[in-house]
């Protein structure tokens, strides 16, 4: 079956990335090491809610669409707390997000279930040597600031710090419940939104891929699931363009635009609304 396959043609895998993603996904593992206490939930959710929005709204919303704006210190601090979702640091992951944006499901597209299969577009896309670079070409607003290039460089650092301040306030079951395990869901639910929301779900509008609107992608991304939404404009601070479509991305930086820690929230065109037939 075409989208169950893995395409071998796109080039050689990284050892040392196969291996990385391997120890990841054994992460959850370690929760046997642990007595649970209905505390390490609120920790799970926790450092689970706090990742997602730092992709959702940092490395997709901002530095892939510059959807909205903010200062330089809120600006390192969304990448910082991104980097610790393990996704690599915020200008390749922004790069190579604008790169599935100029070429969605056509042949150039790094993660494109359609055309190279499921896993493929999972995660199997960026183990591949050479999409591990970040493309500077196509991030060069933000790679003009020497602290995301310091970031982007030792984005391992971030989980790092994750880590020790776990370990200082809540000791190893801490560590476990709010680095491992979480770091596993929160991976693979973002993944999704390469692969399942281009395969399963609604299209209202027809755009030129296979993007569609998953209510319980969208769910578990706060957000991110609107996706053929988010592929008719992407510019749009708002994924869910109805009442209906939960978006909490987009209400949690609607109240960070109170206290103007985020502002000019880009909004959704009328005639895209129109096209829809929502307005």
């Amino acid at each position: 079956m075409k989208l169950l396959r893995i395409n071998t043609t796109r080039g050689k895998l990284s050892p040392m990335i196969v291996s990385i993603v391997a120890v990841i996904t054994l992460m959850p593992l370690t929760a046997f090491t642990t007595y649970f206490k209905w505390s390490d939930l609120l920790i799970f959710l926790g450092s689970y809610s706090l990742r997602v929005f730092a992709l959702t709204a940092g490395y997709h919303r901002y530095f892939s669409h510059k959807s909205f704006k903010t200062n330089r210190v809120f600006q390192f601090l969304l990448a910082f707390v991104a980097c610790t979702a393990l996704q690599g640091g915020p200008l390749w992951w922004a790069s190579h997000h604008r790169h599935h944006h100029m070429c969605s499901d056509q042949e150039d597209d790094v993660h494109s279930p359609i055309r190279d299969g499921f896993w493929h577009s999972h995660m199997i896309w960026f183990m591949y040597k050479k999409n591990l670079k970040a493309r500077y070409d196509l991030i060069r607003d933000f790679a003009k600031y020497p602290e995301l290039r310091f970031l982007e460089r030792y984005w391992y650092l971030s989980p790092i710090v994750l880590i020790a301040i776990l370990a200082f306030f809540g000791g190893w079951n801490a560590v476990v419940w709010g680095f491992c395990v979480p770091a596993v869901f929160v991976n693979h639910v973002t993944y999704s939104v390469n692969s399942f929301v281009h395969l399963f779900g609604k299209r209202r509008y027809e755009t030129q891929d296979t993007s569609r609107n998953n209510w319980w992608i969208s769910a578990l991304t706060f957000g991110e699931g609107w996706h053929n939404n988010h592929h008719r404009y992407a510019g749009s601070v708002r994924q869910g363009f109805t009442w209906y479509e939960f978006d909490l991305t987009f209400y949690i930086l609607k109240v960070l635009s109170w206290f103007r820690i985020v502002y000019e929230l880009r909004p959704i065109p009328r005639t895209i609304l129109q096209e829809g037939g929502l307005a």
